[in-house]
């Protein structure tokens, strides 16, 4: 399905979530319902991470591959809030991963996020990260809604 078009593209997804390149792990989300959403991410040669991890043999960080879930669970919960840019979801817990084959340059890694729980704060969602059908990842995380905490502007200098 990663040819499909998406339903939410690059710059809708910038519209929800506040990451921001490098740290922007969502390219497209090519399926999306109340309690499921699916993202992809393409995987290119020129990745910041791949310049340390490895140089000879660039592969994702395992952490990096998690956190391209949540922030797919994060376009989920912010979907539908009307007051998004005032909210922030936090990772707070990370259970059961596992990591099942590495990712490097040229993989489409497909993101497919269940709600597992949710209440006004809190959602609990289960994770399978695939490549070309293989399973690379899967995890389950827990996020937290919490308010935008704005800071004041700085004073003028005299």
């Amino acid at each position: 399905m990663t040819g499909s078009m998406p339903i939410l593209d690059i710059n809708d997804i910038r519209g929800i979530l506040p990451h921001r390149y490098p740290f922007l792990l969502v390219d497209r989300i090519v399926e999306l319902e109340p309690d499921r959403i699916v993202g992809i991410k393409n995987i290119t040669n020129s990745e910041p991470f791949f310049t340390g991890h490895f140089p000879d043999f660039p592969v994702m960080p395992g952490v990096l591959i998690i956190e391209a879930m949540a922030q797919t669970a994060g376009v989920l919960v912010l979907k539908s809030i009307p007051d998004r840019d005032k909210k922030l979801v936090l990772l707070v817990a990370i259970e059961n991963a596992r990591f099942r084959r590495p990712v490097v340059p040229g993989d489409t890694v497909r993101m497919e996020m269940k709600v597992l729980k949710r209440k006004t704060t809190v959602a609990k969602m289960a994770g399978v990260a695939t490549v070309d059908g293989v399973v690379v990842a899967e995890a389950e995380v827990m996020c937290k809604l919490e308010d935008k905490v704005e800071k004041p502007a700085p004073e003028p200098s005299a």
